[in-house]
């Protein structure tokens, strides 16, 4: 089946004429009709619209114009980015009135570069909760196993991609939510450093100091696609004030070695997902990355930090957009609000408390990878693998946890701005996909990409759900 191909691979079946936009588009959407209603991971599926693009990108192909890098491959958007004419629900029937006055800016570097846009994907309401459900659209299923959840809070995005009905797509993180669906869904993705992908035109707005914790970033099926999405959303825009004129740049062929953080100090994960960990490690250390032990000092109260960030600093704020109105919100927009208010409120002083402890651990931990002299830090992505919908405790190496705490290994990269990039590497007693987690020195994506490609080489070609 031909959506069964990478998106590298697409792309040059289209530049070779092996292949039309078209019957790649038509492909795709039999593929949606054929999923979609058991997982429901769009929120939107811009048939005519496609099929027109389609036809327009065939034209191009004939008269021998230059293509772009994605020229005729089916992408899809995360439901939090602006496309131009259609409403951003963002999951939320808070939302309902919306429309875009223009594209976000991945969106049209999409368009720019010649992707075809087949949809939107569902998210949480608010981006608020690792799994994917709401009062419009309502719940996405997994792909492998449509009784558990997809991940939030890019789970459509995520189900989406690894179902073949996407070659790849946009998601956001603000605390795992490009990471944790990845994991769950066997596929990669990656969180880059905050204004590396440029994130105007994303609700809610993250491309200020507000949204400190949050970033956009691809997705797609295997760790070579997702470069070369990061190829194309990356760069400098004026309209997002956290973007930064870095260019891309060659990631170095030699000398780069990783250190392996099995579990977040004192919180466990799995067994199955600690033997996972172990297997990537013996993998990196065979392909010439090293693979030393490596526990940083210093960071145990990032997770806190985050949360103040991410829970309690944003929960009063979701409280008064939803007053008087709250039988309208949605569980996945007010579990961890809830939670948040619960807690006591976060005053000037602990917020700027907060700020400098953020500081000095960011760089304690970049000074002590540079003294270890390791370009990757590799851990695990989660404390288990995909759960059942609304499932809340975990067992984990011999004991309970619970849902934020299960979530610790991802967490304090967005704290930190540092980017994280998640590749499947096995698989649980079951059947589930289980990711593993690079982090690497903020503006240091190519790096990642360039361990994962090869880390994903070595392991081979990866499962797929049914």
């Amino acid at each position: 089946m031909i959506v069964r191909h990478s998106l590298a691979s697409m792309a040059q079946m289209v530049r070779l004429r092996q292949i039309s936009p078209v019957e790649l588009v038509d492909a795709h959407l039999r593929q949606i009709e054929t999923r979609n209603p058991s997982l429901n991971a769009f929120v939107r599926v811009l048939a005519d619209e496609a099929r027109d693009a389609a036809r327009a990108t065939e034209r191009a192909v004939m008269r021998g114009e230059v293509l772009g890098p994605l020229h005729g491959v089916p992408a899809t958007v995360k439901d939090s980015f602006d496309m131009a004419g259609l409403p951003t629900y963002c999951g939320s029937r808070f939302r309902l009135d919306h429309r875009a006055a223009k594209d976000s800016t991945a969106a049209a570097r999409f368009r720019a570069a010649g992707a075809i846009i087949l949809g939107k994907t569902n998210t949480p309401e608010f981006l608020s909760m690792y799994e994917t459900d709401n009062r419009i659209t309502g719940r996405t299923n997994n792909p492998w196993d449509v009784s558990l959840t997809a991940g939030g809070s890019s789970g459509g995005e995520s189900a989406a991609i690894a179902s073949f009905c996407s070659a790849g797509g946009i998601g956001s993180d603000g605390g795992g939510s490009i990471r944790v669906p990845a994991h769950f869904c066997g596929i990669a993705g990656l969180k880059p450093t905050p204004g590396r992908v440029p994130a105007a035109g994303h609700y809610p707005a993250i491309s200020h100091p507000g949204g400190l914790l949050g970033v956009g970033g691809p997705m797609a099926r295997t760790a070579e696609d997702v470069r070369i999405l990061f190829s194309v959303l990356s760069g400098h825009d004026a309209q997002d004030p956290f973007s930064a004129p870095v260019p891309l740049r060659p990631a170095p062929s030699d000398g780069l070695r990783v250190g392996v953080w099995p579990q977040f100090y004192g919180t466990p994960v799995s067994d199955e997902t600690a033997d996972v960990l172990k297997r990537a490690a013996a993998c990196a250390a065979e392909i010439g990355f090293g693979a030393d032990a490596f526990t940083p000092a210093g960071l145990e109260r990032a997770h806190e930090l985050w949360w103040l960030f991410f829970g309690r600093l944003a929960a009063p704020l979701t409280q008064a957009m939803i007053a008087g109105r709250e039988e309208e919100a949605h569980w996945s927009g007010t579990e961890l609000m809830k939670r948040a208010l619960a807690e006591p409120p976060v005053t000037t002083l602990d917020l700027l408390m907060a700020l400098a402890s953020r500081d000095r651990m960011r760089a304690a931990i970049i000074r002590q990878m540079d003294e270890a002299g390791i370009a990757a830090i590799l851990m695990p992505v989660c404390g288990t693998a995909a759960f059942p919908h609304r499932q809340r405790q975990f067992d984990a190496g011999g004991r309970q946890i619970e849902l934020l705490e299960a979530m610790t290994p991802v967490t304090p990269w967005n704290l930190f701005g540092m980017p994280g990039m998640v590749i499947p590497f096995g698989q649980t007693a079951a059947g589930l996909p289980i990711g593993v987690q690079l982090v690497g020195r903020p503006w240091d994506e190519e790096v990642l990409l360039e361990i994962a490609v090869r880390m994903e080489q070595a392991r081979g070609v990866f499962p797929s759900p049914a």
